[in-house]
């Protein structure tokens, strides 16, 4: 059995009141009550926002004017609590590198509520930072300005990329220094997702041993994310191959820009297939399968090329929680989850595929025969030479216009890519199409620090600056063309942290 601590917290700083413009449902943690601890965010001595998404916030129906007001960011750090909404600590387990905790949960973290946007679908408002709560684990439960920042940046990147993701909302400083190494300014980030459900909120319910709670919570999925499962044949297997079709996207998302999550564990895995929590996250710079970025992956195990076959690993670890909801034979349940599960490589791949293709301006008619060998080739050089991977992509459309130095210059081996232009050459590539696909700008691992460092020390001139670039990843503009280089040869080695 896993324990959840029902522990009431005073509401004695928490202002309760009704702001007109904020409606919060309180869904979640009325279905899935035992997974749903009600809690509250920490105070927040003096308030005050670095960086609000006011197109977000227009999206989700929140006045940015009124969020800018005290009150405003009192709601974006916890410390304003609409009427009837229910601000609660997750509960989840997870697989964390591996080894599986039964119980982790919302340590610094609160569900405020979730809200209907203009579309008319349901959103969580969710915050990060906003203090301890009983899942903490021996953690402070706050979050500095920098790590809230590094996500706000990078999942604003992510989503002008066309990669699906959590949003960010708002990063809120709180006026109370975080001790890490040193002391810190700290900060709430207020995050938006279609839910927070991940496979180790699954893992969670099957560990309970109380299958009407994970029957609930897959009854909770079908209906927020995957309606179409609600008429098969098999409901609770036809969300769990909806999970794999949406991982296995997402996943070929991350690999085709070289983004790399850092920390791949089963609670970061979400049931809708939105990229979440980016803690020791990086975009790759040097083509190099074994790239690892996180300070805490000595092994290498969340390593760029590994990410396809953890997310196969971690679906694994979903399907063998959901096994008495395929069937109540155990045999029978396991061999539906084993092909169900089988179709990953095959999903993962042909998206990847189609990627790749895009990314190298080929028909999607072009013979695999033709395509697979060339790609090979070309990934075996880039890792050869050191190739920055963005810059080569984006420099290969001159080449397929005729200019081939932006990519060349790139390489070491001349002859090498040489003989392989020409290959690919004689293949037609679309120019216009591999601009369409191939950023100019993504978050450079040096420009990010730069920025979140200027903007610990309180300036958000680079963050802001950043953020612009970032929004429009594959339209060329001038001045901009420090966003678009390569970090300096004294960069050194790029390591990350997950903040906490």
């Amino acid at each position: 059995m896993v324990d959840v601590l029902w522990v009431p917290r005073t509401l004695d700083d928490v202002s309760i009141a009704p702001p007109p413009t904020v409606t919060l449902d309180d869904r979640f943690a009325r279905e899935l009550a035992e997974m749903a601890l009600p809690w509250q965010a920490e105070e927040a001595r003096d308030p005050r926002l670095l960086v609000l998404n006011e197109p977000l916030a227009t999206e989700l129906g929140l006045d940015p004017a009124w969020l800018r007001t005290s009150d405003g960011l009192r709601l974006l750090v916890g410390n304003l609590v609409p009427s009837g909404a229910a601000p609660v600590a997750q509960a989840y387990a997870g697989h964390q590198f591996g080894g599986f905790s039964p119980r982790l949960g919302d340590g610094r973290a609160l569900l405020l509520g979730e809200v209907v946007d203009a579309d008319g679908h349901l959103r969580d408002l969710h915050l990060k930072g906003s203090g301890r709560t009983p899942f903490a684990r021996g953690g402070d439960g706050l979050a500095a300005v920098g790590p809230m920042l590094r996500e706000y940046v990078v999942s604003e990147a992510m989503h002008a990329l066309g990669i699906p993701t959590t949003r960010s909302l708002a990063v809120v400083s709180t006026g109370r220094s975080v001790r890490r190494e040193t002391l810190l300014p700290g900060a709430v980030l207020a995050r938006i997702a279609s839910s927070h459900l991940r496979v180790g909120s699954f893992e969670y319910a099957r560990a309970t041993g109380d299958v009407n709670l994970l029957r609930r919570l897959a009854d909770h999925a079908i209906a927020r994310h995957h309606s179409g499962a609600a008429e098969a044949e098999r409901p609770y297997l036809a969300l769990f191959e909806a999970v794999v079709a949406a991982q296995a996207s997402v996943v070929a998302q991350w690999m085709l820009v070289g983004f790399v999550h850092g920390v791949m564990n089963t609670d970061n895995m979400t049931i809708s297939g939105e990229t979440i929590d980016y803690g020791p996250c990086a975009f790759m710079e040097a083509f190099d399968p074994g790239t690892v970025y996180s300070s805490i992956d000595r092994g290498g195990r969340y390593a760029y090329g590994n990410q396809p076959v953890v997310a196969e690993w971690n679906l694994a670890r979903l399907a063998e929680a959901l096994l008495p909801r395929f069937s109540d034979e155990q045999e029978e349940a396991v061999a539906l989850a084993v092909e169900s599960l089988g179709a990953f490589r095959r999903q993962y791949g042909a998206a990847w595929s189609a990627g790749m293709r895009a990314k190298l301006g080929l028909p999607d008619d072009l013979a695999d025969a033709v395509v697979s060998p060339l790609v090979d080739d070309l990934l075996t050089l880039l890792q050869a030479n050191r190739v920055d991977h963005t810059s080569f992509f984006r420099g290969l459309g001159a080449a397929a216009r005729g200019d081939a130095e932006p990519a060349r210059g790139l390489f070491l081996d001349l002859a090498a890519f040489d003989a392989w232009v020409e290959r690919w050459r004689v293949l037609g590539p679309d120019a216009d199409l591999m601009d369409r696909v191939n950023p100019v700008y993504i978050p450079r691992n040096h420009l990010v620090e730069e920025a979140l460092a200027a903007a610990t020390d309180g300036d958000l001139g680079p963050v802001e600056r950043l953020l612009d670039a970032v929004a429009s990843p594959y339209d060329e503009r001038p001045g901009l063309e420090r966003y678009a280089a390569a970090a300096p040869q004294d960069f050194g080695t790029y390591r990350t942290f997950c903040g906490t």
